[in-house]
């Protein structure tokens, strides 16, 4: 019976081998840490994000940084309605939130990683934890996997390690071109006033720009400790990964807080001051934003909170306005989720054969996963390349005649 050995206990891995046939091939998960399925676990705040329901390939890619023109292909194949079925047919509920992100009903990760584990010990699949891989050689036909438990025959190598610079030097040394990593989902570390002691305030539709890249994002924002953080800034630190860290993430921002060009908030502000001429501007609700945030504008503007509307001056409409919807800011750094770490860079695309995710440089040698110079934003995204490309390497394989 032919040997596969799959390098890398995650989702691409395994979801790999539970598609696997094993009539036709031993298979063999190796896995550095003691605990599989890592990632899984985490994400989505331990509810696991399970994929998006984007069902248009052509929709789909747009939501990739890196990889978007390859993916399209695999996306073809299986998508996210393939997903959801896949698990559907394991009893396993999905439900489609407001924002379109996927978890199971059960609102938890071991739900899905429990359905993985039930898959690959039905095949019978070996898994070995703490089974770290020092080195790969090429021997004819086949692969001798080095490992700290010892060495491991391959017919056939399916590498899903994620992007750690060990992995990606293990491959290197096999002949694959590496793009450099850099880290592509991460918040911005900014100190200014109008962010200080404000945080855990959020923003439904915020804008955010960072002009000398003429970039622009939107979606909900969220004032920390440290900065501001996301949907909206972690969208725009991926599309810009590569460039952000050129700059060492110093650069300005442009943030509009209340989705309202200057002219529109200007009318808005008019109308209230007609309406509400005796009101006290510290009480107004002119805007969307919680009082925190407006009080906290009033006084970076200079303004007094008990002054009345009809008092407000021109000059000090123009800078209220000016700190809701073009407040510029100083990025000085950034911070990653560790938990759920995503990366831009890694094997290069074009010696890739995405019709099965083979190696052009390899024979028998398939690659899937966070290994690859692919990434995408938050929302579902990533699992669903893991899952589609892991399928593809699947029928590939069940479907060579041996």
């Amino acid at each position: 019976m032919k040997q596969i050995i799959i390098i890398g206990g995650g989702a691409a891995g395994f979801f790999c081998a539970s598609n696997l046939d094993e009539k036709k091939y031993s298979i063999t998960i190796l896995e550095q840490s003691s605990d599989v399925l890592q990632k899984v676990k985490i994400s989505g705040g331990g509810r696991c994000n399970v994929t998006h329901a984007c069902f248009d390939p052509r929709e789909l890619v747009q939501f990739y940084p890196r990889g978007n023109k390859e993916l399209l292909s695999v996306f073809t194949k299986f998508q996210p309605g393939d997903t959801m079925d896949w698990f559907d047919q394991r009893n396993v509920p999905l439900k489609i939130e407001n924002d379109n992100r996927v978890f199971p009903e059960s609102n938890s990760s071991q739900t899905i990683i429990n359905t993985l584990l039930t898959e690959i010990k039905n095949k019978k699949v070996e898994v070995k934890t703490k089974c770290s891989v020092k080195e790969i050689e090429k021997q004819d036909e086949k692969y001798l996997v080095k490992t700290s438990l010892g060495d491991f025959q391959a017919d056939y190598v399916v590498y899903t390690t994620g992007s750690s610079p060990k992995s990606l030097k293990i491959i290197e040394n096999l002949g694959h071109k590496i793009v450099d990593l850099v880290p592509s989902l991460f918040t911005f570390n900014i100190k200014d006033e109008l962010l200080q002691d404000i945080p855990g305030t959020s923003f439904e539709n915020a804008e955010i720009s960072i002009p000398a890249l003429k970039t622009e994002e939107s979606g909900p924002l969220l004032i920390t400790h440290w900065g501001l953080s996301g949907p909206a800034v972690l969208k725009i630190s991926a599309w810009e990964a590569i460039s952000l860290a050129k700059s060492k993430y110093h650069f300005e921002i442009e943030v509009n807080f209340i989705s309202k060009s200057m002219d529109e908030a200007e009318e808005s502000f008019q109308n209230f001051k007609q309406s509400n001429p005796k009101k006290t501007i510290g009480q107004a609700k002119i805007f969307e934003v919680t009082n925190r945030f407006w009080q906290k504008v009033l006084d970076v503007s200079n303004v007094d909170l008990n002054k009345q509307v009809s008092h407000i001056s021109g000059k000090e409409m123009q800078k209220i306005l000016e700190n809701l919807c073009r407040k510029k800011l100083k990025v000085s750094g950034k911070s990653t989720f560790k938990d759920e770490f995503v990366t831009a860079g890694g094997v290069d695309l074009k010696e890739i054969n995405f019709k099965n995710m083979t190696s052009k440089l390899l024979p028998n040698f398939h690659i899937a996963g966070e290994v690859l110079n692919i990434d995408a934003v938050t929302g579902g995204f990533n699992f669903q390349a893991c899952w589609s490309e892991a399928w593809l390497i699947s029928q590939h394989l069940n479907n060579l005649k041996i």
